[in-house]
């Protein structure tokens, strides 16, 4: 019986992660239809040309511009079936090897962010809940308050005057040692962190209500081991989907921050692919991001699962000793 409720579970959620995908990429089809402007000119003149009219049609008869949307649409999906995301229209160079080429700095920039973030958030949320009503308290929920309303670019390019053109403290731009991360990490993680912080306060306190956390501190126990081993095993689980929606919601952020600090990664690629139409490279750019946003919320899901039947079993036993 377990067996089939997981072969089941793993079907809804491989069937969830087609139809978002789908949707996704048709989203973006419809989208790059309806935007101003003739692909084919934008191409040839970022290729530095002024072209003609024969040019402009030659080129579009060449790319498939002049067929139906459902049949582009249906050609890329025969393609896509193959790992085939095509050429870039630009530059004649296979999309697969121009996402490839910039994920690993988009993962990384991703990876060290949901870190800063976790790390943050947890410290602050714990010791938020631990001193309720004290003026770290107050101070965090004014930081929660700022940050989440700060918007991603401005805090980057406040970093960006304070740390590095007036302090002289870190490089502004590129990617290339820990202390190019530092910047961008912070822009993108310290409104998330703020947020989280508020939730897991939140989550924490409810948690310290439990009579079993309040029989861990009648029998003696240090505040440290109280915390550790009852209450962020019972309170983790609780935001484990929030951290979820976070990794994947890094990638979308990324776009912005990457831009901001020249960041070598998918984002500062969509980017420059949206302002040349380049729209292969877009297609790809954004399927590739909506299937990590989608499998790190799946995998979350599949070890919030876990864990809080492991939570719940341990509590029981906790409880019932």
């Amino acid at each position: 019986m377990q067996k089939i409720r997981f072969k089941s579970s793993w079907l809804r959620h491989f069937l969830r992660l087609l139809a978002v995908l789908l949707g996704v990429s048709l989203l973006t089809f419809s989208l790059a239809e309806l935007a101003p402007g003739d692909p084919a000119e934008i191409i040839l003149q970022e290729r530095n040309q002024s072209p003609d009219i024969q040019q402009i049609e030659k080129l579009r008869k060449s790319l498939g511009l002049g067929d139906p949307l459902p049949v582009r649409y249906l050609r890329w999906l025969q393609k896509l079936l193959t790992l085939d995301l095509g050429d870039s229209w630009l530059t004649g160079e296979p999309v697969l090897e121009k996402i490839l080429s910039r994920l690993p700095a988009t993962l990384e920039l991703a990876l060290c962010t949901f870190i800063f973030v976790v790390f943050l958030s947890t410290v602050s949320g714990v010791f938020s809940a631990w001193h309720s009503r004290s003026n770290w308290d107050r101070i965090s929920r004014i930081w929660a308050v700022l940050s989440v309303s700060l918007p991603n670019y401005w805090l980057g390019l406040l970093l960006i005057w304070f740390i590095s053109l007036k302090a002289g403290l870190l490089p502004v731009m590129g990617r290339g040692t820990a202390a190019h991360l530092v910047l961008p990490v912070i822009t993108l993680g310290l409104g998330l962190a703020a947020g989280q912080g508020r939730v897991l306060r939140a989550t924490v306190l409810e948690v310290m209500g439990q009579d079993y956390i309040r029989f861990a501190f009648a029998t003696g126990l240090p505040g440290r081991v109280v915390v550790f081993k009852h209450l962020l095993i019972n309170a983790i689980p609780a935001v484990l989907g929030l951290w979820g929606v976070t990794l994947g919601s890094l990638l979308g952020g990324a776009v912005i921050v990457e831009n901001v600090f020249a960041w070598p990664g998918l984002g500062k690629l969509a980017m420059e692919a949206i302002l040349s139409r380049d729209l292969p490279v877009v297609q790809g750019v954004v399927l590739v991001m909506a299937l990590v946003y989608v499998l790190a919320n799946q995998t979350v899901d599949l070890l919030h699962g876990l864990l809080d039947s492991r939570v719940r079993l341990k509590a029981g036993h906790d409880h019932a000793a």
